[in-house]
Formats: structure tokens, C-alpha cells, sequence
């Protein structure tokens, strides 16, 4: 098995960032719609906020909620916690109360940073939490007069601080003490981050600074990564998959990350061209919104040179690839790995210059994977079984929940849940969740099988499938579909249902469609499934 080396040494991230601001503290770090925040101008402000929350009694292993949307200060709040031994915990900042009550609830957070316009949550939480200093910042307060990028209108709204609450910018200002430097191994817990709970509510899935910098150097060597990459980051940085890729990989290499606090089309057409950004992580949609915006082919898109993405929402395909590599003069576009968060993300990776198309990659190095039957029996090469990962980016266990911790992590292995293959060549297909799999007749049906082929045809935009009760046969498949603008009203369900039976096996044809506007989806976009089923 194929080991990694550790370029910046193996330490953790916080430190890195401190070798930088020493080496380049002028560099940015950071370009918030054309504002640049520096290495040495983050390590200051990260150390100074450190020191503020030093002298309100946070120290290692107590953790700190953060509840704010992509901005810098996001990544200042994030390192601050880890300088000192404490344990970040994001909070998706589309919370509603409930939501975030049982997390802070669940975490024992004291202290939280959050968005100003989400105080309001907070204060209809707060009682029920152990919620002790809240710190405050607006979205927009890092920005420059003259922004280089299309600003959201919601970043120029007035942020409001409300009494009992701290300005977090203020705060850091006015800091003038040095933090404190505890002792830290890397197999300390640094960060708590929540699974989407698919089943019962969501758990803290503990991940140390090992775990972080294992899969930022795994995800930064696989894919080309080097110190003079500009990066667009758009998914959210709250998100594994996000925070990898917005916060870890780039300050570990010592790149600038252009950021943007959500996705726009042409406010990412305008960051590629003028910061001549050269890797981004995107969502697939991402992609087809920036090819259909209103004079698309008109910017300047050649400084692209790698393009990893995501199948949220829509499949990532090679036809679409290759619309991509057209429209960029070059950039290939290709699916960007497997990976969950109780295994800090970025399992495998995809070799741009050998992609296989319906896979998800190869093993990244350190990385081991088994699969296997329901009885625990290791599957052949290309036999399907359930996903059994073990490597050094594997977390610690669940948040306060040993019996969920001893369900999924065995002796070192986390047992994913998850459904795939291995091919002779070593490539990963996930095939679906083994919890969400449906029976039809003793077929085993996985929805994303199904999905995969509703998405050809040419009226519909999104599809998610789940399996509904049947007397006959146990359960049969129902598909969930938004149609495209163009086809609502003119596409029947029956027309639906006719065509699957033409384009799969007759017991993973949907036997019912279901029409909506939209499909239930987390905040980075994944289909909810269990909200179809208990709607």
C-alpha cells in the first residue's frame, strides 16, 4: 500500500499556517470579493481571537459551535479554536431552531460564533443549551470598498448586534494578549462534525488533527495540488467536503483561495477570469449554471487547469465533462471522490488523465478498502458489498454515542453502510446505502441505480427514488421527479413510467411517479431520501 509524505511537515494544520506567515505573511491566504486577507494577516487574527477565548475560560477539548456561512472569518474562528486544543463544531448556517438545539445541545457548546442575522435562532434556542458568550459578525464585514466580484445583496444588509452578545471583529482588535500554546498531539479531537442523519438525528462524528491532516496532504498530492494554485472555494466550508477543500488543502500548500460566500454564475465567471483561478471544487450543477449564464462565452476561463466535482443533484457524466473542457478551452471536469464524513472525507480520487466514467476513482494512498458480504466475508473484484474503509483520516468514534461507535468502527475499519464494487484495476463505485436499498421480488434495487438512468431522459431535471410498500412483491420503486421548466405540463407520470420500463430491468422501473417543484436536500445539496419517504 502506497504511503503519503508530509511536504510542510507532519503537524497540525494550525501550525502550517503558522510556518506561512512567517515564510510569505504578505501572500493571500484568502481574496474575499477582491479584499486580501494574508497568511501573516490570518495567523494574527486567529491567534488574537485564540487569546480572546483563552481569557473566557475555553480550553482543549471544549468545543465551540460555529454557525456562519463562507466568509473569512469563518477560517479565522476555525483555526482560533484549534490553537487551542479545542474542538471546532460547524453548525449549517440554513439551521432552523430544533435543528440547532439538538447540536449545540449535544456538543455542550459554551461558546458560539454565528452570523448576525442568525441571531435570532440562537436566542430561541439559547435556554436550552449550555450556550454561555455568543460572538457575533456580519457576513459582509471584511469587504472592500470596491469589490473585484458581483457581492449577494445579503452581504451589504445591516448585522445587528444585539445586546449580551460580543463583536467578533471588535473582539479581535482590541485583543492585545498572546494565546496560549498547550501541548497537542495529533491524535487530539479538533474537529466535531455532524452526519447528515439520514437515520434518527444526526451524531458528532470525532475527527483529530491527524485525521485533517492526513486526507488535506492525501487530497492536495492526488490532485496536482501546488503552492502557486489559485482556488475558487463556493461549497461550503462548514461541510467536510467543503472545509477540505476551501480551508485545509489550500493552507497547507500555501495557495490563495479565492472565497465566495455562495454560488453565483457570474460572480464565479468573474473570480476565474480576474484572479485567474486555476482549481476549483465544484457541484455539478455548479458547472451547468456557469455554462448557461447570460454571456457565458465571453469570459476568460483558461487559467482553469483541474476541475474535481461532486454528483450532487445532477450526475456528473462524460458528455457533460466534455461540454466543460470545450466551454474552458481545456479544464477537465471529473467526479472527485468518495468519501463521508466519519472518514474526514476523500477516500479515493480520480486520476485526471484516467477517468472512468461511473466510478469514483482510485484508492488514495494510505488508504484500505474492503468489500463485503452480510456475513463479513471479503467480496471478489467487481462483486458488490458494503464499503469497509480503515486509514489514518478514520475519526475517533461518535460524539457521546459509543453504542453508534462500536456498530460502525471495528477494529480500526469504519463500516460505511454504503454499497459498492472494486474493479480489477482498483477503481470505487458506490452503488447506493445499504439502509435506503429496496427489495422488489428478492432484487436488491439501489435508488442511485435507478436515478442515474431517469436523469437521461430529456424532461427531467432531478430524480430520487425510494421503495414503497407492494403486497405482491414486498416493495416496488417509486420515483420522486422535477420535471424541467420546459416539460411541466406536457410530461405525464404514466409517459414516466412507460419509459423506465424500456430503459431498465422491470423490477427497477418506478411503478409510481410523484411530480414536485423541488426535492427535500441538505444544505450541500444531498437528496434527503427518508423526507420523500415520511412525506
Amino acid at each position: 500500500m502506497e504511503q503519503l509524505g508530509y511536504p510542510m511537515g507532519e503537524k497540525p494544520l494550525h501550525e502550517v499556517l503558522r510556518d506561512h506567515a512567517r515564510r510569505q505573511p504578505g501572500k493571500a491566504a484568502y481574496l474575499w470579493y477582491g479584499r486580501a486577507i494574508s497568511y501573516g494577516e490570518l495567523d494574527r487574527m486567529s491567534d488574537a481571537f485564540a487569546a480572546r477565548l483563552a481569557r473566557l475560560g475555553v480550553g482543549k477539548g471544549d468545543r465551540v459551535a460555529l454557525y456562519l456561512g463562507n466568509c473569512p472569518q469563518y477560517a479565522v474562528a476555525h483555526f482560533a479554536v484549534q490553537k487551542l486544543g479545542a474542538i471546532v463544531g460547524p453548525c449549517g448556517p440554513l439551521f432552523k431552531a430544533h435543528e440547532l438545539a439538538h447540536q449545540l445541545a449535544d456538543m455542550g457548546a459554551e461558546v458560539i460564533v454565528a452570523a448576525a442575522h442568525l441571531h435570532p435562532v440562537i436566542a430561541e434556542v439559547r435556554a436550552r443549551t449550555a450556550l454561555r458568550h455568543v460572538f457575533l459578525t456580519g457576513h459582509g464585514d471584511l469587504l472592500p470598498p470596491g469589490p473585484s466580484i458581483d457581492v449577494p445583496p445579503e452581504l451589504r444588509a445591516p448585522a445587528p448586534r444585539p445586546e449580551g452578545t460580543e463583536d467578533l471583529l471588535e473582539a479581535i482588535a482590541a485583543e492585545r494578549g498572546a494565546p496560549p500554546r498547550p501541548e497537542l498531539s495529533l491524535d487530539d479531537v479538533a474537529l466535531l462534525t455532524y452526519t447528515s442523519g439520514t437515520t434518527g438525528l444526526p451524531k458528532g462524528a470525532m475527527l483529530t488533527y491527524r485525521n485533517a491532516l492526513f486526507k488535506t496532504v492525501a487530497a492536495g498530492l492526488c490532485n496536482g495540488f501546488r503552492g502557486e494554485d489559485v482556488l475558487l472555494a463556493v461549497a461550503p466550508v462548514y461541510h467536510i467536503a467543503g472545509m477540505l477543500m476551501g480551508i485545509d488543502v489550500p493552507v497547507y500548500f500555501g495557495a490563495t483561495t479565492v472565497l465566495l460566500h455562495r454560488f453565483d454564475p457570474v460572480a464565479t465567471l468573474q473570480a476565474v477570469e480576474r484572479h485567474r483561478v486555476t482549481w476549483w471544487y465544484s457541484i455539478a450543477p455548479m458547472n451547468v449554471a456557469v455554462m448557461q449564464a447570460p454571456g457565458a462565452e465571453r469570459w476568460d476561463l483558461s487559467s482553469l487547469r483541474l476541475n474535481p466535482a461532486t454528483s450532487f443533484g445532477i450526475t456528473l457524466t462524460e458528455p457533460l465533462a466534455a461540454r466543460w473542457r470545450a466551454f474552458t478551452r481545456g479544464c477537465p471536469l471529473f467526479e472527485a471522490a468518495y468519501g463521508l464524513s466519519e472518514t474526514h472525507t476523500m477516500d479515493t480520487y480520480m486520476p485526471p488523465d484516467a477517468v472512468r466514467w461511473g466510478t469514483h476513482g482510485l484508492l488514495a494512498p494510505g488508504v484500505e478498502c474492503r468489500i463485503l458480504d452480510p456475513e463479513g466475508r471479503e467480496r471478489p473484484r467487481g462483486e458488490q458489498g458494503e464499503i469497509v474503509l480503515r486509514s489514518p483520516g478514520c475519526f475517533r468514534g461518535y460524539w457521546n454515542r459509543p453504542d453508534a461507535t462500536a456498530a460502525t468502527l471495528r477494529d480500526g475499519w469504519v463500516h460505511t453502510g454504503d454499497m459498492g464494487r472494486l474493479d480489477a484495476d482498483g477503481y470505487l463505485t458506490f452503488t447506493g446505502r445499504l439502509k435506503e436499498m429496496i427489495k422488489v421480488s428478492g432484487y436488491s434495487v439501489f435508488p442511485e441505480e435507478v436515478e442515474v438512468i431517469l436523469i437521461k431522459h430529456p424532461a427531467v431535471l432531478q430524480a430520487a427514488v425510494i421503495g414503497i410498500p407492494d403486497p405482491q412483491k414486498g416493495e416496488v420503486v417509486k420515483a420522486v421527479v422535477v420535471l424541467r421548466p420546459e416539460a411541466r405540463g406536457r410530461t405525464t407520470a404514466e409517459e414516466l413510467v412507460a419509459w423506465s420500463r424500456e430503459n431498465m430491468a422491470p423490477y427497477k422501473a418506478p411503478r409510481v411517479v410523484e411530480f414536485r417543484e423541488a426535492l427535500p436536500a441538505t444544505g450541500t445539496g444531498k437528496v434527503l431520501r427518508r423526507l420523500l419517504r415520511d412525506g
